[in-house]
């Protein structure tokens, strides 16, 4: 079992030093965007792992408050980067 976390932990970190890199080194802000929601995502991760492997549930409203984070920012960058109505074309 112990193998498994620790092969388990170190694909999480590999990913998230990834995604750091395409955080700070994305050419455009949509990429910075979608790699903030993937680091998100790597934390829940993280977080689920470490509540299945202890096996006590007091992690789960962190998880819950990081999973509506993450779907809300998500959302709003969708909103504000998105095409503007003025942008469209009029068919």
């Amino acid at each position: 079992m112990k193998i498994i976390l620790i092969i388990t932990i170190s694909m999480l970190v590999v990913a998230a030093i990834l995604t750091l890199f395409r955080l700070t080194r994305g050419p455009r802000s949509l990429d910075r965007a979608v790699a903030a929601d993937v680091l998100v995502a790597i934390v829940i991760a993280g977080l689920g792992l470490e509540a299945a492997f202890n096996r006590h549930p007091t992690t789960l409203p962190i998880l819950v408050v990081l999973c509506v984070v993450g779907f809300a920012s998500s959302v709003s960058i969708a909103r504000f980067l998105g095409p503007r109505e003025s942008d469209r074309e009029d068919r």
